[in-house]
């Protein structure tokens, strides 16, 4: 692989690996909630993600520790995504500010 392509791919990698884990973390938790057998959807869904994440930063490393951080850093920004994506409408403040609202 060309060696300048190689940051960009990682980087890649672990902002696809995160959205599949992360989707999936957000229709395991939709579906799971109205099953009869919540704990079996929660686990395998934990194991199915986790061992997708895992083996793909193992693929995209392949030895090199610089990868392995520009996947983690495109699997973090993942999940800064989505946890804006999936943020219910009208809450846009930051947690600080709705923390001071409270009497002590």
């Amino acid at each position: 692989m060309n060696e300048a392509l190689s940051p960009a791919f990682a980087f890649a990698a672990g902002v696809l690996l995160g959205a599949m884990f992360y989707g999936g973390l957000w229709w395991t938790v939709r579906r799971g909630v109205s099953s009869k057998r919540v704990a079996l959807w929660f686990l395998g869904s934990l194991l199915l993600r986790m061992g997708l994440a895992l083996a793909g930063f193992y693929l995209v490393a392949a030895g090199h520790w610089e990868r392995l951080l520009l996947c983690l850093l495109g699997f973090v920004m993942a999940r800064l995504a989505a946890t804006r994506l999936t943020r219910p409408p009208g809450v846009n403040q930051a947690p600080q500010a709705l923390e001071s609202r409270h009497a002590p």
